[in-house]
């Protein structure tokens, strides 16, 4: 007896189509993956990449230019978009989902940017680093306060004061800019970025980074379903992640000391 394609199709538990689709995203490589989806500039193959991530344990953002322009409102600093503040919150669950662990999160930052210091309070981000001009003394200091080495830390930023992190970080991201050919080059020439993203500061970028995050783990529908779901092992997270408190630390003249922004 013979069955039709319509009747067989009908029989079949739903199941079985979402196993299939899983299985054909298990057989396309992850180069294949990460060249479908994203269109930024991969520097080190994807592979390689995917290597790298499965020794992170530390997430540090750059401010300006990365979740934002870089223009500012006065001195109320620049803002950024819930979409890329999502993006860090998936990103930091997806850590979750393949250590059990939260990753230690920062953004260093060169100037006083009281969003910044608004999204890390209420994404309990682990610390801010502000006025910071020589972003090593804040490295130096999230390396012994929250016993990181430097290798183990995914770094995303866009600009020169920047390339000291980037230097030594275990995944760089740079956030892509038509405006500064040059300075990208130098970034390439002196092996400072894994990726450059497609997107500028402000209109995704962080969000882009988050995504390849999720691609090369593997793990990118079990974050986006368990998230969707409200999941227990969600909840497991978001209440291990709040947690934890933010804490300030502002750098005058490479001294460093632990103090809440006014």
């Amino acid at each position: 007896m013979e069955l039709s394609i319509d009747i067989f199709l009908n029989i079949l538990p739903v199941n079985y189509f979402n196993l299939s689709l899983s299985l054909l995203s298990i057989n396309m490589t992850i180069t294949e993956l990460a060249h479908k989806h994203f269109k930024g500039t991969f520097i080190t193959p994807p592979a390689v990449m995917q290597q790298k991530l499965q020794q992170i344990k530390a997430v540090v953002f750059d401010w300006d230019g990365v979740f934002n322009n870089g223009e500012k409102n006065g001195d109320n600093g620049s803002v950024f978009s819930e979409v890329d503040a999502m993006g860090t919150n998936l990103l930091r669950f997806n850590h979750f989902l393949r250590t059990n662990s939260i990753p230690t999160t920062a953004i260093i930052t060169g100037e006083n940017n009281m969003p910044a210091f608004q999204l890390a309070k209420r994404e309990h981000f682990n610390a801010v680093y502000y006025k910071a001009l020589n972003k090593k003394v804040a490295l130096q200091h999230l390396n012994s306060h929250y016993h990181i080495q430097p290798h183990e830390i995914l770094f995303v930023f866009d600009d020169v004061l920047d390339f000291s992190v980037a230097q030594v970080a275990g995944l760089r991201i740079m956030v892509g800019r038509t405006s500064n050919p040059l300075l990208i080059q130098f970034a390439i020439d002196n092996n400072l970025v894994d990726y450059i993203t497609q997107n500028e500061g402000g209109k995704g970028a962080v969000r882009e980074t988050s995504e390849l995050i999720l691609a090369l783990s593997n793990l990118a529908s079990e974050t986006f379903t368990n998230r969707m779901q409200y999941s227990d092992t969600y909840q497991q997270y978001i209440t291990e992640r709040n947690e934890a408190g933010t804490a300030y630390f502002q750098i005058n003249n490479n001294e460093l000391t632990q103090q809440r922004p006014i």
